[in-house]
Order: C-alpha cells, then sequence, then structure tokens
C-alpha cells in the first residue's frame, strides 16, 4: 500500500504487523490487538453565541483495558477521524505498557477548530461531549486526559461535568487538571521533560556530547516549545523551529522563549527578527543533530527520509515518521527515539496524578520528575535492550516490548466466557 493511501489506523496496523512478525507473536493475540474494544461515535450539538446550534463529530475509542484501565486524550481538531482515533488509542496501549504503567489504551476526540470557537462555546461543546461518553470514562474505567487544543481549563470542564452528574468530586475521573481541582506538579512540561530525558540517555548510549548540540522541532504547541526551551537549557542549540503557519531557522541559535513571545504577539514563530523564515518541509530537512517533530502524523515519509539529515529523531508528536520512512532512517544509521517512548512523559505523569488522586495526595514537583526521570530511564534501557535483542530499530522494538508485555497479561488473564 502507497503512503498516499496510508491512513494513521493502517500506519498503526502495519507497525502491530511487523512486531507479531518479529516477536512470533500468537495469531490469535494479534487479530485481537487489531481492534479496539470499543468504539463510540456521538453527535454533540451545541448551542453557538448567535443563537444557531451545530452538530459537531465526537469520538471516544477504547482499545485494550488488559493492564489497567483505558487511559488517552482528548482532541479537539478539524481533521479527527474515527480511524485516527483508532491509532490513536492502539500506540496509547504500547506506550503505557512500554512505560510499564497499570494502565491501558484509548483516545477521544472532536472533530472542531477550537480556535473558531468562543470560550463559552468551547465549554458547552466540552460539557456536551462528556454527557454523552459518561457511562464510559471513570477513575477505574477510562481516564482521558488533554491532547492537541485541548488543556487544563477544558479538563476541568470535564470534571466538573462528570462529578456533577454523580454528585460528588471524582477528581480522579482526568488527568492535566488545574492544580487547584487535583492536578499534578509538572504535569505541563511533562511530556516534553520525558523527551528530553530520552534523548539525553540516547546521547549516552551514542557516545555523543550533549552541549552545543544543534535541534530543530517542528511544532510549536506545549510538546514542542517546553522540549525546545528544555534542551536549550541543557546546553543544545536551537536552529530551527516552526508552528502550522511556517518556520524559522537561525543557523547560530535562537531563543526558544523570544520565539514563543513572538507567536503569542503575531500568532505565528514566523518574522521573529534575525531569523530567516522556512517551511515546516524545510524544518524537517534542516543540518542538526536532533530533530524533534512535535506536530502531528506523517510528517516524515519515504519520500522526505532520506533528507533528513538529523542523527536523532526524537518523536514528540504521535506518528510522525511513517513505517516505510523509519525504515529508510534505520538503513541510515539515524536513531529515532520512538513516539511510544519519546512522548510518554505525559501519560506517565498522568498516571501519577491519578495515583495522587486515587490517594488523595499532593507530591512536590521533584517527587514527580525524580519518578518520571526513572521511569523513562528504565523504559529507554528496555526498548534499546529489545532492539539489540532481536537486532531492530528502536521504532519496532518499542512496539514489539508494549506488544508482548500486552500479550503476557491477555495470556494470564485468559478469555471468559
Amino acid at each position: 500500500m502507497s503512503e498516499e493511501s496510508f491512513n494513521p489506523y493502517e500506519m498503526a496496523l502495519e507497525e502491530l504487523r511487523i512486531a507479531a512478525e518479529v516477536m512470533d507473536l500468537n495469531s490469535n493475540i494479534h487479530e485481537s490487538l487489531k481492534y479496539p474494544k470499543r468504539a463510540l461515535l456521538v453527535s454533540v450539538q451545541v448551542l453557538m453565541d448567535d443563537g444557531s446550534v451545530k452538530i459537531f463529530r465526537g469520538y471516544r475509542v477504547q482499545h485494550s483495558d488488559a493492564r489497567g484501565p483505558y487511559k488517552g486524550g482528548i482532541r479537539y481538531h478539524p481533521d479527527v477521524t474515527l480511524d485516527e482515533v483508532k491509532a490513536l488509542a492502539m500506540w496509547m496501549t504500547w506506550k503505557c505498557a512500554v512505560l510499564d504503567v497499570p494502565l491501558g489504551g484509548a483516545k477521544g476526540g472532536v472533530a472542531c477548530n477550537p480556535k473558531k470557537l468562543s470560550m463559552g462555546e468551547l465549554e458547552r461543546l466540552t460539557r456536551r461531549y462528556t454527557t454523552m461518553i459518561l457511562d464510559f470514562i471513570g477513575p477505574y474505567r477510562d481516564v482521558p486526559a488533554p491532547d492537541v487544543y485541548t488543556n487544563p481549563q477544558v479538563m476541568a470542564w470535564v470534571l466538573d461535568t462528570y462529578s456533577q452528574i454523580q454528585g460528588y468530586l471524582v477528581p480522579g475521573v482526568i488527568t492535566g487538571k488545574p492544580l487547584s481541582v487535583g492536578g499534578s506538579e509538572g504535569r505541563n512540561e511533562a511530556t516534553s521533560r520525558g523527551l528530553t530525558y530520552a534523548v539525553i540517555e540516547a546521547i549516552k548510549h551514542l557516545n555523543m556530547n550533549l552541549k552545543d548540540m544543534t535541534v530543530a522541532v517542528q511544532g510549536y504547541g506545549n510538546v514542542g516549545m517546553n522540549a525546545a526551551k528544555l534542551l536549550h537549557q541543557e546546553g543544545c542549540k536551537i536552529v530551527g523551529v516552526s508552528d502550522s503557519k511556517g518556520g524559522i531557522y537561525k543557523a547560530d541559535g535562537l531563543n526558544p522563549l523570544k520565539a514563543l513571545e513572538h507567536k503569542e504577539k503575531t500568532g505565528s514563530v514566523m518574522g521573529l527578527e534575525g531569523c530567516k523564515d522556512i517551511t515546516n518541509e524545510e524544518l524537517l530537512e534542516l543540518e542538526c543533530d536532533i530533530l524533534v517533530p512535535a506536530a502531528l502524523e506523517n510528517q516524515i515519509t519515504e519520500k522526505n527520509a532520506p533528507n533528513i539529515k538529523a542523527k536523532i529523531v526524537a518523536e514528540g508528536a504521535n506518528g510522525p515518521t511513517t513505517p516505510a520512512a523509519n525504515k529508510i532512517l534505520y538503513e541510515k544509521g539515524i536513531l529515532v527515539i520512538p513516539d511510544i517512548l519519546a512522548n510518554a512523559g505525559g501519560v506517565t505523569v498522568s498516571y501519577l496524578e491519578w495515583v495522587q488522586n486515587l490517594g488523595r495526595e499532593h507530591w512536590t514537583e521533584k517527587e514527580v520528575n525524580n519518578t518520571l526521570k526513572r521511569k523513562m530511564l528504565k523504559a529507554f534501557d528496555d526498548v534499546f535492550d529489545t532492539s539489540k535483542k532481536y537486532n531492530i530499530d528502536m521504532k519496532t522494538a518499542a512496539t514489539v516490548l508494549g506488544v508482548s508485555r500486552v500479550a503476557e497479561a491477555i495470556q494470564t488473564l485468559g478469555m471468559w466466557p
């Protein structure tokens, strides 16, 4: 199948097929893991500010709960589809297993453009969507979290809607909440901090020096911006960043915080003084040591993979590299830190937030970050060891590791009735 016809779910299935072949996975388990356990489609009716009623497509997909309650974010994006959410739910299953946290995989989304909605419309959409998936979520059933274009405020609305209907506050139903209503310290930077830990560990394995390494970051939302900031603090030189409108390049390095200030003022990083404007496509092919694709799926394909010049690709987004492109990068000697490892800091701290909520505790940021670091380094080493065991690339190794842990749980539980 050509990459032009690939959708995220087909990509996820192909990654599963490759992993199953490597590990000689039981065919019955392989077949069962191809499909989500449950997929919910809802029509979200929202009263708009002008008095009209608009219908938005909403989804919640639960892939596997063999290792624990379903876990996965809710994204608001115009291009959300059922196949995309199915793929993301599957990747969440592997991600939780790779980090060895007792959770399964799920994902949710609403096909909308939140940038064109008022705060009132966004709140009404969120509360309506929550009521429509209410019977399928809960602290011991399915625990959502933020994703693309959702944030702590949106999570607070989900929490309040669920709790109002239950009749009491249930902080464990959602993660990524504001601190004032049970959120965790360190959650905002968790995904980027986990990615930074993984990059540092990769550099150690490659016997390279982190100082003055050049970095390009595609996507300047929460993950990309914080990754640029944290890697800059570690001594890296940020030579390029981009957002949905385009990017900027500066060979001798740019200040990621100034890029953020410029974006907040103008709506894009483009046009920052002293930098050259470039396209997102050009950013991916920049001369750099570390490339962080932190935007959307299918950014590195078999068409542009031969032109990637980075030594390390740390996947901040979910599914940014296609299977065919991953093979090309591996053959070029580029180390890919796969999404289900590189961006797993978010779900790891979400797990820690959930644990705090269930125990009615609140940990310090230092406690949270220390636990995150320990889990990320252990997961990196587990994936690296798996890649050496099977003589395969890191991306395939991560899927093999995740699938093997889920398969073991399925075999141990058995099938009933």
